[in-house]
């Protein structure tokens, strides 16, 4: 520690090199013992104040920006948020799960590999789970794919688009349950689903209890709604790290590769 003028007496200037034996002009003391007294004087919430602060699970996480952000990368983003953000409008155009209708066809065509696999692996724990496992199944791939890009990739953007997927999920599941009280779609195995006797809800609802199956197409709007909000968290989440990068940009393509490294 280098101090511009004396800690005793407040003259100054003080000699350039403070390392021992140099002393204060005017008083005398010692420049290197006095600091190395105030160090080993000093609390630990002192000594842990002039320490750089750890970062909160938010900005290591959540909000997390790499000291440089490569501006090829941070352009893509700028798009896919642009993309995303006009498929969502159409998403929520196209849907009215109080009238049974679902948008994105696309994205719940990804999701019904998913959502088939749940029922396979939740199988071993029984008949309940099994049927249930199918939205279980659905719902875990996006959590898990924003998991992994957070921990192992320290994407924040990515993972915020993983919980707009996980929006959509959730919309497609309230679409699903206001069908079980009112059966009109089309299931899987190519039969309504007044006809088939496979439908996940009708099963899960039945098995709950008749007020859950009565109230199927209330409870499907309520999920469908918060789906929706969902989604466009996850938009606002994407907004605001594309806002926080911008000032971090970077010519360098290799700039984030470096920092995951």
């Amino acid at each position: 520690m280098a101090y511009p003028v004396c800690p005793k007496c407040g003259h100054a200037p003080l000699p350039a090199d403070q390392s021992l034996p140099a002393t204060c002009p005017a008083c005398g003391i010692v420049l290197a013992k006095f600091s190395a007294m105030a160090v080993a004087t000093a609390t630990p919430h002192e000594v842990i104040e002039d320490e750089a602060p750890r970062e909160n699970f938010f900005a290591r996480w959540l909000f997390y920006v790499p000291p440089e952000v490569s501006k090829s990368s941070w352009y893509a983003r700028v798009a896919a948020l642009v993309l995303f953000t006009l498929y969502t409008v159409k998403i929520f155009r196209d849907t009215d799960i109080f009238y049974g209708d679902l948008g994105g066809h696309f994205l719940s065509m990804a999701l019904l590999p998913w959502h088939e696999a749940g029922h396979v692996v939740f199988r071993l724990f029984g008949r309940f789970m099994a049927v249930l496992g199918g939205t279980l199944g659905q719902h875990l791939f996006p959590i898990t794919l924003g998991i992994a890009l957070l921990v192992k990739r320290r994407d924040s953007f990515g993972a915020a688009l993983a919980f707009w997927l996980l929006g959509y999920s959730v919309i497609y599941t309230g679409w699903y349950m206001h069908d079980a009280g009112d059966p009109q779609a089309m299931m899987v195995s190519g039969k309504s689903s007044a006809e088939d006797d496979g439908h996940d809800f009708v099963n899960i609802f039945s098995d709950m209890g008749g007020w859950w199956l009565l109230n199927a197409t209330k409870i499907g709007v309520f999920v469908g709604r918060m789906g929706e909000a969902m989604m466009c968290i996850g938009l606002a989440w994407a907004a605001f790290l594309v806002w926080l990068q911008e000032s971090q940009l970077s010519d360098s393509p290799f700039a984030e590769a470096v920092d995951r490294d």
